[in-house]
């Protein structure tokens, strides 16, 4: 499978997991996973294909694992905008995090911080680069935002650790952006 072929791919998993199951016939539990024979059928696509990018996948967006009752299971790790409890607990963050996002969002970022939009949290990434990359999927110029997180932990924000090592809070006030 090639790059483009796997990266096609990866956005049809990332609709059908975190914003649209239910248009494939999917029907997440509660903490997202769907089963892979579901995922596999409703995409029409085959485990081969499918594994390579879960494995390949730079991001690490997907977790597989065999459920309770044997069933082999798939989620994404976050960014959902259908309702899911990922089951992550609360984690003391790194000093600084960081956010990538196209120039044309910073007057509006800075007046008003980052929200979650249509998400279930904020993402913030642990290095610089992870948030260039992340800021670039959006074209343009690229700016990353560094946050104040260990000021926010003080002040009672709540941060939890996905999977992938992308840590999630519900917003970031203007406040705690740092120049």
């Amino acid at each position: 499978m090639d790059h483009r072929a796997m990266v096609k791919l990866s956005k049809r998993i990332s609709r059908a997991l975190r914003h649209e199951p239910y248009r494939l016939g999917l029907a997440p539990d509660g903490a997202g996973w769907v089963p892979v024979d579901d995922l596999l059928a409703a995409l029409r696509t085959g485990r081969a294909e499918l594994d390579a990018v879960v494995a390949g996948n730079d991001k690490q967006r997907f977790a597989v694992e065999r459920g309770p009752d044997g069933v082999e299971r798939i989620r994404a790790n976050q960014g959902h905008s259908i309702p899911v409890d990922l089951g992550l607990p609360p984690a003391v963050p790194p000093d600084r995090l960081h956010h990538g996002t196209g120039a044309a969002a910073l007057d509006s970022i800075r007046a008003t911080g980052l929200d979650r939009g249509g998400r279930h949290h904020v993402h913030l990434s642990p290095d610089v680069e992870t948030a260039r990359r992340v800021g670039a999927r959006r074209g343009g110029q690229v700016v990353v935002l560094t946050v104040d997180a260990a000021a926010m932990a003080r002040d009672g924000h709540v941060f939890h650790r996905s999977a992938n090592g992308v840590w999630l809070t519900d917003a970031v006030p203007a406040r705690y952006l740092v120049d």
